[in-house]
């Protein structure tokens, strides 16, 4: 199915994890921000480390971002 839209996805790399699995993100564009791992990753247990890559979905209205994949 892949990936819904690429407009509002970025890739970037974990910097840090914070409590209540929450993410330091850095995107390819050099932008930092928080992102909170979305519900299937967590139902899946999927595991997120400091150094992975991932695909964060941006929210609209300019908070944290959701981390739908890791690759």
């Amino acid at each position: 199915m892949g990936i819904e839209n690429e407009k509002d996805t970025v890739t970037g790399v974990v910097t840090e994890a914070l409590p209540n699995t929450l993410f330091r993100v850095t995107t390819q564009e050099g932008e930092e921000m928080l992102a909170y791992l979305a519900g299937k990753m967590r139902l899946h247990r999927i595991r997120v480390l400091v150094g992975d890559s991932v695909v964060v979905k941006l929210d609209p209205y300019g908070g944290k971002g959701r981390i739908i994949k890791r690759s």
